[in-house]
């Protein structure tokens, strides 16, 4: 069965982008169909694998698999070649290395696109046997503690954490559950059944009529008006108003990386994760290929996690479910944007030493050349185990070097300064991508955005500062050219670093260089009428 939702809007309700979308079709598919897995794809993104359905699914109903909140596949893209791939969009190194790193410690984060959710855990239940589970050191001890069989403890709760006896006196079931999920008895009623259905098969439960006990019956015509109809008012503008949806339940709001809080707050909760690599990949998609268009991406990207850390979902405020490995990989993710400041120091410091005449380490001395070997041995394995993991070659791992130093002095340092701006003045900025090129082609095309400031600083000021030292050497009267080789060196690297945000800024082949744009004074003809030749 296919359905198109559109969702409705209006003026003065929130509909919250992405991840009220998918609240609204979660909504939906449980009046619709109440399947128990939920597959959430990017528009973007195609099923290039029809076998990946039921590789994700088999974790989640194999013994144990109950436990499973989520399944995310990794993110393969096509149509990106030489010179767009070395703007690192096919991020190989995250998903081949550090995604796998993740499903080796409890579990990989939730990346958005690619990712088949168990329809209970998006609700907001605790998963099965959480108690057994928690404390900051049970990755490495677990607490076992012995347990009532699945029977005795479904006939004592209502299987979702929600013990009976926790209700005030008067208050039914259902009424208790509308206040949590909404006005809708005929999607409350749908909830039973659908954490019945994604049980490993297993498990050892009653079942009466295809059931667990309690469970309401779902009407079996799916195209009845009324069905219809209650689809319908469940996405409603204002259906969400008095209930947990985007706060408990469901996708969370208030975020501009709302997966990756959501797989955050399932796993604190207890639920696990999966990372499954197919032979053929599961899903394939399109990438952008454009410099600034990445930057973009990644500013929108670090400006979330810088929010995240400075929010309730910081993993140092994670409940006691989530192991201690976990917190430190979330932990990690709320961070790295701060790593922008040692960055900048990094690029802007061989230019210092030119301009002022003096080397990093005023003699090399047996220490200083120690710690140099120790730094340059460490890099240099990281290196060849990064190549070796992820299969790439080493041309693609310079390409992702070089845009991760362009986009930490860039897009990276720009969401530091926007998340404390936003958290300590209540200050909001963003950046507007204008395009300065006339050519056809997109790939190449350079859109001018405030986050290449930063990168034509750091070339220009290197450039500057070589052709100050090479000058300077040269006028004088005990030329150390020791000390100028150094330096010419550390630029050099710099430089090379952002080699793909000069070639952009230059323009290729016959085209404008994209510079000439920005410091031209404007011609007569730029101004020409609407309906003019």
């Amino acid at each position: 069965m296919l359905v198109y939702v559109s969702r409705e809007k209006r003026p003065g309700y929130d509909h919250n982008k992405k991840a009220g979308a998918m609240n609204a079709l979660v909504r939906a598919s449980a009046i619709m169909s109440n399947g128990p897995f939920i597959l959430n794809l990017d528009c973007h993104h195609y099923v290039y694998n029809s076998q990946a359905f039921r590789d994700g699914m088999c974790f989640m109903m194999d013994s144990g698999g109950d436990r499973i909140g989520y399944v995310q596949f990794p993110h393969r893209f096509e149509g990106i070649d030489p010179p767009s791939g070395r703007y690192a969009n096919r991020n190989t190194v995250f998903f081949d290395i550090n995604m796998r790193a993740l499903d080796g410690i409890m579990g990989p984060v939730c990346v958005g696109t690619g990712c088949l959710f168990r329809r209970v855990a998006l609700y907001g239940f605790d998963p099965p046997r959480s108690k057994e589970y928690g404390g900051c050191c049970s990755c490495f001890f677990p607490k076992i503690h012995k347990i009532k069989s699945s029977v005795a403890a479904l006939e004592e709760s209502d299987g979702y954490g929600l013990r009976m006896a926790d209700y005030d006196e008067g208050e039914t079931y259902i009424f208790a559950l509308s206040k949590k999920y909404g006005r809708s008895y005929f999607l409350v009623n749908t909830i039973p059944v659908a954490e019945f259905q994604g049980r490993p098969l297993c498990d050892n439960y009653i079942v009466k009529n295809g059931r667990p006990p309690g469970a309401l019956t779902v009407p079996r015509d799916l195209l009845d008006a009324d069905t219809i109809a209650e689809a319908i008012s469940v996405i409603s503008c204002d259906y969400e108003n008095k209930t947990e949806w985007g706060r408990c339940v469901g996708w969370i709001y208030g975020s501009v990386t709302e997966d990756l809080v959501t797989g955050y707050r399932m796993q604190s909760r207890g639920w696990k994760s999966v990372y499954c690599v197919t032979k053929r990949d599961a899903f394939r998609g399109t990438a952008l290929t454009n410099l600034t268009d990445r930057l973009h991406q990644v500013l929108r990207w670090s400006s979330a996690s810088i929010e995240i850390f400075f929010s309730r979902n910081n993993a140092l405020l994670a409940s006691r479910r989530m192991k201690f490995l976990q917190k430190i990989a979330y932990l990690n993710l709320g961070i790295y944007p701060f790593i922008s400041i040692f960055l900048i120091v990094y690029c802007f410091l061989p230019a210092l030493c030119l301009f002022s005449g003096q080397f990093i380490a005023q003699e090399l001395s047996l220490t200083f050349l120690t710690y140099l070997l120790a730094i340059s041995l460490t890099t240099s394995t990281l290196a060849v185990l990064e190549i070796k993991w992820s299969g790439i070659s080493l041309e693609e791992w310079w390409w992702n070097e070089q845009f991760w130093l362009i986009g930490g002095t860039s897009a990276h340092f720009i969401a530091m300064l926007q998340g404390l701006l936003k958290v300590t003045a209540g200050i909001e900025t963003s950046f507007i991508l204008k395009s300065m090129s006339g050519g056809n082609d997109v790939d190449d095309e350079f859109k001018w955005t405030s986050l290449i400031i930063l990168p034509i600083v750091i070339i220009m000021v290197n450039l500057i500062a070589i052709a100050v030292g090479v000058t300077r050497t040269i006028y004088s009267e005990i030329p150390q050219w020791s000390r100028l080789l150094g330096g010419v060196i550390f630029s050099f690297w710099v430089l090379a670093h952002v080699y793909p945000c000069t070639k952009g800024l230059m323009g290729r082949e016959r085209r404008t260089p994209a510079i000439v744009f920005l410091v031209r004074p404007p011609r007569h003809h730029d101004f020409a009428a609407v309906g003019g030749h």
